[in-house]
């Protein structure tokens, strides 16, 4: 009798079979790869979008909150607001570096409610004042700078953006160093407010926030004029600081005068606005996102319209009307 056994033979892939799993395996895994690589470039624009928002609110919500507490007294002679379109500055001195379309030095005195750092008291005692405060009244300072925040220019290795700096000056400093030489100062609150403090305004201490590639700012003069009928008729005019022509490059309030150099305020002579009430301040500005701050340091654009169409795909706009106090 014969006994046959039944043999287990095991039998493997074939090289055929490992190819079409190894190619398909390979396509599965560069579709996983593209839609990650799209997930995360869709995430991090997204997210730079938001920052740039952000950074606007944060940087008109900090003006507003300075202007809504201006500080002006009227009967004198004394500057207590100037204002100055100007180019921003180039990271150091030999690049011309990118250069943002509008921006303004803003200096005023103003009492926030941040001053002496928030304490304005001793262990929340108002019986206990601050040791050494003359007064409530603080002075601010508004600059924008093309520079990197962190780094020395003069290293080489800064990476420059566009840096709003706010240097507010507590009222001890600002009694000291200028109110109570503002009769006697003979260049004015700009010239006061650089001299006493101008080498502490790009301290860390004092950014805002980046990537601004404009600010603009509107000041709303009410005026009023005389009609044929003798009947004064107010208006509201409005003053836009600007150093690409066709508005103001400067705009001071005194103690009992407005002054402007703007030559765009038609039917208003510069006596009319010299008598006028500065009723409200609107603050209108652009920030880049990171991508596009990346992008305009590196891309030359063949023309006006290109850089316009990229900084309206890759900035956000922001504008602020904030009403003054009357003084």
């Amino acid at each position: 009798m014969k006994i046959q056994r039944k043999q287990s033979l095991s039998k493997g892939f074939t090289l055929i079979e490992l190819m079409v799993a190894m190619a398909v395996t390979t396509m599965i895994v560069t579709v996983l790869v593209s839609i990650t690589a799209i997930s995360l470039d869709t995430w991090t624009r997204s997210r730079s979008e938001v920052r740039a928002a952000r950074q606007a609110k944060s940087m008109a919500d900090t003006m507003a909150r300075d202007l809504e507490a201006l500080v002006v007294r009227r009967g004198n002679n004394i500057e207590w607001l100037t204002a100055t379109a100007e180019a921003v500055k180039s990271a150091g001195s030999q690049e011309p570096g990118i250069r943002g379309s509008n921006s303004a030095k803003l200096i005023f005195y103003t009492a926030p409610t941040d001053r002496y750092d928030g304490k304005l008291v001793i262990d929340n005692d108002p019986n206990k004042p601050r040791d050494g405060a003359v007064g409530d009244i603080s002075c601010v300072g508004y600059s924008l700078e093309y520079r990197d925040p962190m780094a020395d220019a003069t290293s080489g290795t800064e990476i420059p953006t566009f840096v709003l700096y706010r240097n507010l000056v507590n009222p001890d400093k600002t009694y000291k160093e200028l109110l109570s030489k503002a009769k006697d100062s003979t260049g004015g609150l700009e010239t006061a407010f650089d001299t006493a403090f101008g080498s502490e305004a790009q301290d860390t201490d004092n950014f805002v926030c980046e990537n601004v590639f404009q600010y603009t700012i509107t000041f709303n003069v009410m005026v009023s004029r005389s009609s044929g009928t003798g009947i004064s008729a107010p208006i509201l005019v409005p003053v836009t600081l600007s150093s690409q022509g066709g508005g103001a490059t400067e705009f001071k309030l005194t103690g009992g005068a407005i002054t402007t150099n703007s030559t765009g305020i038609s039917g208003v002579t510069a006596e009319e606005l010299k008598t006028g009430s500065l009723t409200s301040v609107e603050v209108s500005l652009t920030v880049l996102t990171d991508f596009g701050m990346e992008q305009m340091r590196n891309r030359k654009f063949n023309s006006m319209s290109a850089q316009a169409d990229f900084l309206a795909k890759n900035s956000y706009q922001y504008s602020k009307s904030v009403q003054v106090p009357s003084p």
